[in-house]
């Protein structure tokens, strides 16, 4: 079966590369499934789960918003403002920033609009890693308080 050449890149690095079968990522379009020999599209990434599968094994990881390149001849290329593989995701951690985030969001209701988008952008964010460190600990056999 064809394999689709498969990069995600963040300004501070590249966070996987390989030749994998299938790709899901969360675009500004809904969540979209490629395979090889996808037709060309560029889009936008939001924040949320993308997932590869690399013969028969999936990969998760936590996004955020970017752009979404294919290319023909099966290239795809993630730009990402953010991203982080489920194994890299310390989930106390991001419960912290997850709740930072709420107060930050609630101190700039009332302020400007920029302000408040900015604080919605950052939990949208901090919601999609909490989503993929607790798959990530449900596999691996671990309890998960409630919100």
């Amino acid at each position: 079966m064809p394999k689709i050449n498969f990069s995600i890149c963040t300004p501070e690095r590249e966070v996987y590369s390989d030749e994998v079968d299938q790709i899901t990522l969360p675009t500004t379009e809904g969540e979209v499934t490629i395979l090889p020999n996808h037709l060309p599209l560029v889009c936008g990434l939001k924040p949320g789960e993308a997932r590869v599968v690399r013969d028969g094994s999936e990969t998760i990881m936590a996004v955020s918003t970017g752009f979404v390149v294919v290319k023909p001849g099966s290239r795809i290329m993630v730009l990402a403002d953010t991203a982080e593989r489920a194994e890299e995701l310390e989930l106390e951690k991001i419960e912290q920033a997850k709740k930072k985030a709420e107060e930050l969001l609630e101190q700039k209701r009332d302020l400007d609009e920029v302000a408040f988008a900015d604080a919605a952008a950052a939990l949208e964010r901090e919601l999609a890693r909490l989503k993929v460190a607790r798959k990530k600990y449900r596999g691996a056999g671990r309890e998960i308080k409630p919100e």
